[in-house]
């Protein structure tokens, strides 16, 4: 199917912009909303081509903006908004400053998403991490309480990332891995066990002499890749460049990474990551000479 790389942003802007109109003047507006953010997310998300997306997502995250102002009891838009953002920042912005604000947003809008739901998590950001993990021990509606805690749990890894200068910051990661940790006790398979992603990295994020437990990180991977019938391809990724480079294992390495140049990107839910899955693994291989 050919790309309008020009055009295509200008049109998906302006017909989002009409879509979002009919849907606010319809009576009952609220259901056809929500349905309209997971939606403008789900179409990003399984877009193959990165310069698209980027080119439009300035308008997509606006229009979430507007969503969230529109309907400020809404957990759903809070929970959009912030995927979005925090992906964006991810994905597409080099500039650290601005990656940082955006993360920030992408962070407050999951916050205020959890507190809407869970009234006794409204602090989360500054609860010590023996009363984060209390209060989740008491959460046991994965329906209700997984979106917005897996949605929380990632923004706020995405923050960690783009604030690794500080400190303090970083010190937030074992909050991250305790509500990671509950959305996998609740339900293993959101997200296709994209959970399972987030504490391998944080498992193999630095080496084992200073508390890294890299066979911890190995099974959460694999986990993630089974989870997601191998559809995941950023799990691959990360599982060469976390784990494989961490212990030293060229074989593993450049076998996981030209899996993932080999398959085929295209799946529901995952079409531009692993996108940009296939662009990471290019880099990984043609630097493995020097890395190991």
């Amino acid at each position: 199917m050919p790309h309008f790389p020009d055009a295509a942003p200008r049109f998906s802007a302006s017909r989002l912009l009409a879509l979002l109109a009919l849907a606010l003047l319809l009576g009952g507006c609220g259901g056809m909303a929500q349905r309209f953010a997971g939606n403008l997310s789900a179409a990003m998300m399984d877009n193959d081509d990165p310069a698209v997306v980027e080119a439009g997502s300035a308008s997509y995250l606006l229009l979430l903006d507007a969503l969230v102002r529109q309907e400020p009891d809404s957990p759903a838009f809070r929970q959009a908004a912030a995927s979005l953002n925090s992906a964006y920042a991810g994905a597409f912005v080099k500039d650290p400053v601005r990656a940082a604000a955006l993360t920030s947003k992408a962070l407050a809008y999951a916050s205020e998403a959890v507190c809407l739901q869970v009234e006794e998590l409204c602090n989360v950001r500054d609860m010590p991490v023996a009363e984060l993990q209390l209060r989740l021990a008491e959460l046991d509606d994965a329906e209700d309480d997984v979106p917005g805690l897996y949605t929380l749990g990632s923004t706020w890894a995405g923050w960690i990332q783009t604030h690794s200068d500080d400190f303090n910051a970083v010190a937030d990661l074992p909050r991250v891995e305790a509500i990671m940790q509950r959305v996998v006790a609740l339900d293993e398979r959101y997200q296709s066990g994209a959970a399972h992603l987030y504490l391998g990295v944080i498992a193999t994020a630095i080496p084992p002499a200073l508390g890294g437990r890299p066979e911890k990180g190995r099974q959460h991977f694999e986990k993630a890749i089974a989870l997601s019938e191998g559809h995941n391809l950023m799990a691959k990724v990360y599982f060469a460049k976390n784990y494989a480079r961490g212990v030293f294992d060229r074989e593993m390495h450049d076998t996981l990474l030209q899996e993932v140049k080999a398959a085929d990107p295209h799946w529901p839910g995952w079409t531009l990551s692993n996108t940009l899955a296939q662009q990471e693994a290019d880099a990984l291989l043609k630097s493995a000479d020097e890395y190991f």
